[in-house]
């Protein structure tokens, strides 16, 4: 078995081709199911985001894998591998295991330590799982990865640094007032940055919002989000002394707010701290505002400044993330070592209970004077010598497990205790399982076909008589 994906991103693929392969939440369902129906496909999970598409697999051919994950996403998403394939990137075992740690810790996302995409991972598992297409690997795989990202976050300060304009904003907002609770804030123009800088200011506290515009009804649309008040850009100025946060980002010809509109709105709020952010490019606010008392203005490069700092911050943050990655690494690789083992333990462990179900019973025939009291306790404490006496064998078979000659110890272990017969009896019911499952399925298959062509027939038969 080989842990395999492949993929495209925001650094392989640009959005027009990203795009492309977008998969819809109510398609990913019938998505996963045609994935695990590829050939050698033996587990699998899809994650679709914005910035990535990436197909996880458990594979039994590991030469042939790439081509039919590649042919999978010809089909589905309908496009000549000609022109996508130098956008992929395809990871095989450790490095895959490594990668799905990375993304799911924030590390490998255009914004580091964003915690988003641990959501969508998760979401992703979910329906995974609930069509079935996880067995043990994934399931072990992707919750330590899940887990694993919940506490690089936990034991880490890689998510609290504001990385994007408007989180900065709201930042430099808290540096100044401390907290929004009883603020008020006038959003000039109502496009998306200002709307999403509006967003977060409401969510932390601010409870009045005006929102003025050229187009009055974007103005109106925006403001009801927020419980506020529209008004036109005009009227802008004489609602100035009513709000402690201004948030321009219009792209209007010269300055929408100028030093004396911004001097007289002071006067009437008696100098109370008025905290502007000029997101506009050109400006919207005067820079001469800046020299009033108590007015704090900044514009996108002071934001940007703070940013590119938290951005720094998070990659710090990031470096003490990349020893736990390794560690869980080695933690998965071990345990799947040892899952080579398992079946031998529990042939042991069923010879084992055999032979005491056995002895327990040529004892009762034997001794049938032992009443039930005597024959629990009997029966308690031979079982008890068997468990002892295998501890030491199924811990060392573990051990071996992870070594260089793993093979050869489990091959010795078996011949020790004899348990040929017992391994080829498990071996020929697992098949006989997978079997009567694949007939199963394909009843269903069947019957859900021969479903299918009724209602066609109905259909056809429905138009003729009309």
């Amino acid at each position: 078995m080989h842990i395999i994906v492949v993929g495209l991103n925001y650094r392989t693929a640009p959005v027009e081709v990203r795009e492309r392969f977008a998969v819809a939440e109510k398609e990913l369902t019938e998505a996963i199911k045609q994935f695990k129906q590829t050939s050698s496909i033996m587990e699998c999970v899809i994650v679709a985001t914005c910035n990535r598409t990436e197909l996880y697999a458990v594979v039994d051919r590991h030469h042939l894998c790439g081509h039919y994950i590649r042919s999978f996403m010809e089909q589905w998403f309908k496009l000549p591998r000609q022109q996508f394939t130098n956008h992929l990137y395809m990871y095989e075992d450790t490095k895959a295991i490594e990668h799905l740690f990375r993304v799911t810790s924030g590390l490998d996302s255009m914004v580091i330590g964003e915690t988003q995409i641990l959501g969508q991972v998760k979401d992703a598992f979910a329906v995974a799982q609930q069509e079935k297409t996880t067995g043990t690997l994934f399931n072990m795989l992707f919750k330590q990865a899940v887990t694993m990202a919940k506490r690089a976050h936990s034991d880490t300060t890689i998510g609290e640094s504001a990385v994007s304009v408007s989180y900065a904003a709201v930042e430099l907002g808290k540096r100044i007032f401390g907290q929004f609770n009883k603020k008020s804030v006038m959003v000039v123009g109502a496009g998306e940055t200002g709307e999403l800088t509006a967003k977060h200011l409401y969510a932390n506290g601010a409870d009045r919002v005006i929102v003025v515009n050229r187009t009055y009804e974007r103005a109106a649309q925006l403001a009801s989000k927020f419980n506020g008040t529209a008004y036109s850009i005009e009227e802008a100025a004489d609602r100035l002394h009513e709000v402690d946060i201004v948030i321009s980002s219009t792209g209007a010809e010269g300055y929408v707010l100028d030093r004396q509109a911004v001097a007289a709105a002071m006067k009437r709020r008696k100098s109370k701290p008025l905290f502007m952010i000029d997101i506009a490019v050109p400006r919207d606010l005067d820079p001469s505002i800046a020299a009033i008392d108590n007015v704090f203005l900044y514009d996108i490069d002071d934001l940007e400044g703070i940013v590119e700092s938290n951005l720094e911050h998070r990659r710090q943050e990031a470096a003490k993330i990349e020893p736990m990655i390794q560690e869980e690494i080695r933690s998965f690789e071990q345990w799947y070592k040892t899952l080579g083992v398992v079946p031998l333990i529990r042939a042991l462990q069923s010879k084992a209970a055999d032979i005491h179900q056995e002895t327990m019973a040529s004892m009762h025939n034997k001794l049938p004077d032992l009443d039930e009291h005597e024959l629990k306790v009997i029966s308690k404490l031979t079982k008890s010598i068997v468990n002892q006496m295998m501890q030491d064998p199924i811990l060392r078979i573990k051990e071996m497990a992870g070594e260089k000659r793993a093979d050869d110890a489990m091959d010795m272990f078996v011949k020790l205790f004899a348990l040929e017969e017992r391994l080829a009896e498990a071996k020929q019911a697992e098949k006989e399982a997978s079997l009567a499952k694949t007939a199963e399925d394909g009843l269903s298959a069947g019957s859900a076909a021969k479903a299918g062509a009724l209602q066609r027939a109905a259909s056809a038969l429905a138009s003729v008589t009309r």
